[in-house]
């Protein structure tokens, strides 16, 4: 039993890794050419994003929030960085560029931070409200014009891969922008498992009013975390920007249900307090190769939403029933230390 709870994990991410080595397997079996180094980079370039999101949805997922405003975050970010440069500086270095999306990330992370910190009001409402106020902004002082050509020098990264080699099908190659997701990965994890950050966020998911007993400085690090996710959110819309090599305004917004299921899927509990980096990039994987895997057996697309959030509904259930159970042992065991106690007493 020892050894199957460890294989398991305490996120139960060896679940979820059997559940995605069936898939690719039920899958290698029916579309042979399913099973190949092509179809490994093309499904790590379609997570790219998401999982860059994912990693940002987990770190509030962890502290006890919830943000839904993490696609307008990048949106805004990316594409007024890209139309400043187009519009004003062609010639900006993709470094300058990136690093201007970056800093508004930061600031709107932080006027959701803010917000939510200083008047304790629920996460969701606020992120919901900002994400239309920054969306609206956006297309208001910022322009909705599509630009097919990125900048010189975002547009030469569009083309940059790690790895690039001939296959019996074709090419294979992973484009540099998946490197940067799977670095950003080992960051986060070990800010999480390694930092007292990490742990502050843990403790304040789990009971925000006991870790502030604990001397955790709750409401900087709850500002702090929503900085966080607007630097990760800028990222993954530039990363977004550069592999699609065009800046669409209308991009993003409107897939936040499937990084949420991903993160769900991966263990991260939607009350707070628990959550693994490893977890997440399974759940991003697993999201991918179902959609990749409906649309080779020749499911309509309508269905690929649906089948998420079937999937979101099944991993929030699953948490529900093991809080109860996990509520009912402590429960009766806090009954029978009471009758032991009185026993005790009355003997």
């Amino acid at each position: 039993m020892q050894m199957l709870r460890t294989l398991r994990g305490s996120n139960n991410e060896g679940v979820l890794a059997l559940v995605l080595l069936t898939l690719i397997i039920a899958m290698s079996i029916i579309s042979p050419a399913f099973l190949s180094a092509g179809t490994a980079f093309s499904t790590l370039r379609s997570a790219t994003v998401p999982l860059i999101f994912a990693l940002a949805v987990l770190v509030v997922i962890v502290s006890g929030g919830i943000d839904v405003s993490f696609a307008a975050v990048a949106i805004f970010s990316a594409y007024t960085a890209v139309s400043f440069a187009i519009t004003t500086a062609p010639d900006l270095p993709a470094f300058a560029i990136i690093g201007f999306a970056i800093a508004i990330g930061a600031v709107l992370g932080l006027f959701n931070g803010v917000v939510i910190a200083r008047f304790r009001l629920p996460t969701l409402i606020v992120t919901l409200g900002t994400q239309g106020v920054f969306v609206g902004v956006m297309y208001t002082y910022v322009g909705a014009t599509y630009y097919a050509q990125l900048p010189p020098s975002l547009a030469s990264l569009s083309s940059v891969t790690v790895i690039d080699f001939a296959t019996g099908t074709g090419r294979a190659s992973l484009h540099v922008m998946a490197v940067v997701a799977i670095g950003l990965s080992l960051i986060i994890w070990w800010m999480l498992t390694r930092t007292m950050f990490g742990r502050a966020l843990y403790a304040i998911g789990g009971d925000a009013e006991a870790a502030r007993r604990a001397g955790f400085r709750v409401m900087r690090t709850q500002v702090l975390v929503y900085v966080l996710v607007g630097v990760l959110a800028a990222i993954a819309g530039v990363a977004h920007m550069v592999m699609g090599r065009s800046a669409n305004p209308q991009d993003l917004v409107g897939d936040e249900l499937d990084i949420i299921a991903a993160v769900v899927l991966g263990g991260a509990s939607i009350f707070g307090g628990r959550g693994s980096v490893l977890g997440t990039v399974l759940g991003v994987i697993l999201i991918q190769v179902i959609n990749n895997s409906l649309l080779l057996a020749g499911v309509p697309s309508a269905w690929l939403r649906a089948a998420v959030g079937m999937l979101l509904i099944a991993g929030v259930g699953i948490q529900a029933i093991a809080a109860r159970k996990k509520a009912r042992r402590v429960h009766t065991v806090d009954e029978q230390k009471a009758d032991r106690v009185v026993e005790e007493v009355a003997s």
